[in-house]
């Protein structure tokens, strides 16, 4: 009986640490989007995963992020187990799969297949994203529980994490953003205002509107990838996975994607 409850217990951990990992273009964890096709945990306690993406020309750099993040996330297993990850179906697969089972990180097997493309520069662009899609979701959130702009915009840290923003969603995304704000900005204080432009700057309440406006199409542009991807994962694979009330791409053709919260981890 203990037996299972601690296989039970390691196969829970296995999966939120994977659910952590999101593709970096959508900020959509890589478990909601079906990237991980198996994750099991074998008789000695190692962990093997496989996994596979929408297209067999998947940028190489996309496979990478999401990748080092799925390395990163079994490194913090409680039990410190041997892992193996296998790349199905992508082009380059043979290559990462055999670096793999040589010892090389993915630093060293992807250095090769990204060409003169910046990492850094492309992680933080998608940091950039995510942020803005996070904050969105939290300022009409906030809209919605009846704050004023002034309200909203005058938040300090402190009272952000002391508010209370109704559904379990909405926490979730309350956490979400406040995690990408720190990410951003570490040095922020309890003091500090918790809405700032990803420069730094403050948003003054009469350009709210208009900000709202600029982040609504970083989100339109992330969501169109994401339905992308699922439509064409679904092509491919011959499976019907869309996440209920997720846009699809009929839904962009006829310019019917409503203002939403970005998804729940």
């Amino acid at each position: 009986m203990a037996t299972a409850s601690v296989s039970g217990s390691r196969e829970k951990e296995l999966w939120r640490r994977l659910g952590e990992v999101s593709d970096p273009e959508l900020d959509e964890p890589v478990t909601e989007m079906g990237f991980v096709e198996r994750a099991e945990i074998t008789g000695d306690g190692s962990v093997e995963v496989d996994f596979r993406l929408p297209t067999y020309w998947c940028s190489p750099n996309f496979a990478f992020l999401m990748l080092d993040g799925v390395r990163k996330a079994l490194d913090q297993l409680s039990w410190s187990p041997a892992y193996r990850v296998k790349l199905h179906d992508h082009m380059f697969a043979e290559e990462v799969n055999r670096g793999i089972e040589a010892g090389k990180n993915f630093g060293d097997i992807f250095a090769g297949l990204a060409g003169d493309e910046d990492i850094g520069a492309l992680r933080e662009t998608f940091s950039m994203k995510a942020f803005k899609r996070r904050q969105e979701a939290v300022l009409l959130g906030l809209r919605r529980q009846g704050l004023t702009d002034r309200e909203i915009l005058g938040m300090d840290l402190g009272a952000y994490d002391a508010a209370r923003l109704g559904s379990g969603e909405m926490t979730s995304q309350k956490a979400r953003y406040r995690a990408a704000l720190v990410e951003r900005f570490p040095s922020r204080r309890r003091g500090d205002p918790v809405f700032a432009t990803w420069e730094g700057r403050q948003i003054p309440p009469a350009a709210l509107d208009a900000y709202l406006a600029e982040l609504r199409s970083v989100r339109i542009n992330m969501e169109f990838n994401g339905a992308l991807c699922r439509g064409l994962k679904q092509a491919r694979y011959k499976e019907l996975d869309v996440i209920d009330g997720e846009p699809t791409l009929v839904d962009f053709i006829l310019d019917r994607v409503p203002e939403r919260s970005a998804p729940v981890t």
